[in-house]
């Protein structure tokens, strides 16, 4: 049971992908489609993650309360709705009202799974959990572009984006009695029986506040990319709508490729070194973006962005539990989601006021300064770690 649970918490993870990566790639046609300026973007993806952070806060509370499968079921029909909302938007104001719904569901599905999953299983697996991620950002960037390239509909693409959800959302409804029999009543009451916390208690927690500013560097890495990489190839390097889409779904694919070997090389490398050998390709990569080199290098430099940053969050969750603890562990994963989330939020829309006073110019710049942020902390966090002797 417990490998059939597994499989299934990978599916459930594919479809947390999906809406993740369809928002950046529809955009180039979107904005010309509702009259917006192209910078605006940064402006309204905020809206959906601002609820994801509520949702993550949250998800500890209801968790103990419904149990992550339900939480799961529910969180997963809700964002399968709320993209076919998106595809019947009339206005950015629909689209907008949207976004509620889906922030809301993707940071409960977020949180819980990933507490599960730490509590539950390996490091092995926790990587693996996260290829799935990958795969699901990598198939609706794919989904827009056949879109794209046909009818030159943005809304066809979330109209499948629905059809795959709402299939992986009906799989997790009908799964939901496999997760007591897979973990007995007793592990189930261990889950449960977790530290519920005040916000500022856990923020007082020692390693919380660090362990979260790389969470919110690495999730800006990864959101400024994916939201922002078709307009910076449209705008800055002249590609075509419908290829800056499939370049992006390369990214993607590279973030997948990540986590799936940080779950082969587990077994021989601890965690905080595989975070060390990701940041490694990811300071190649920015360094590529950074010359004045032809359009297929910046490809490829996004690709290994994808590559090296995509092992950072798996690892970097899976140490939750070593870093604080088995009973505070759900309320850090929370606030550690929130963090990563409140990244999200910000950077995209901070990379966008930037675009509307310069141009997409600045995206190899802006990586660049938050990269060295995360590379900053996480230097802290492995030295806090080492003090505490929970380094592994």
């Amino acid at each position: 049971m417990a490998t059939l649970l597994i499989i299934v918490i990978y599916v459930a993870f594919i479809g947390l992908g999906i809406p993740d990566s369809l928002f950046g790639p529809a955009w180039p046609v979107m904005h010309e489609d509702f009259g917006l300026d192209v910078s605006l973007m940064g402006y309204i993806t905020p809206v959906c993650t601002f609820f994801t952070i509520i949702s993550s806060l949250l998800s500890a509370k209801l968790i103990n309360r419904f149990g992550t499968a339900k939480v799961t079921a529910v969180s997963t029909a809700m964002t399968a709705l709320a993209l076919l909302g998106y595809s019947l938007s009339p206005n950015i104001v629909f689209v907008i009202l949207c976004s509620i719904p889906l922030g809301l569901g993707g940071g409960a599905i977020d949180s819980g799974l990933n507490n599960y999953v730490a509590l539950h299983y390996n490091t092995a697996t926790m990587s693996f959990l996260h290829c799935f991620y990958g795969i699901g950002v990598s198939l609706s960037p794919y989904l827009m572009s056949i879109a794209l390239d046909g009818s030159g509909d943005w809304r066809g693409g979330y109209r499948l984006a629905f059809f795959v959800q709402m299939g992986i959302s009906l799989l997790v409804i009908f799964t939901i009695p496999i997760w007591k029999k897979a973990h007995p009543p007793v592990v189930v009451e261990g889950e449960a029986s977790e530290k519920t916390m005040r916000l500022i208690e856990v923020i007082r927690v020692p390693g919380v506040l660090k362990a979260s500013t790389i969470f919110v560097a690495s999730c800006a890495i990864e959101y400024v990319c994916g939201a922002w990489g078709s307009t910076f190839l449209v705008e800055s390097k002249g590609v075509t709508p419908a290829d800056a889409a499939q370049i992006i779904v390369f990214y993607y694919v590279g973030m997948a490729l990540g986590r799936f070997l940080s779950g082969v090389l587990a077994g021989k490398l601890a965690c905080w070194r595989i975070i060390e050998l990701g940041e490694a390709v990811v300071a190649v990569a920015v360094v590529l973006l950074l010359l004045p080199l032809p359009t297929v290098v910046s490809g490829i430099a996004l690709f290994m962005i994808g590559l090296g940053n995509g092992p950072v969050f798996p690892n970097l969750v899976h140490l939750t539990p070593r870093n604080f603890g088995l009973e505070i562990s759900g309320a850090a994963m929370g606030v550690q989601m929130a963090a990563a989330y409140t990244g999200i939020m910000l950077m995209p829309m901070i990379f966008g006021a930037l675009v509307g006073v310069f141009s997409t110019d600045v995206f190899a710049v802006f990586l660049a300064i938050v990269f060295a942020v995360m590379v900053l902390f996480t230097a802290l966090m492995v030295r806090f770690a080492k003090k505490e002797n929970k380094y592994e």
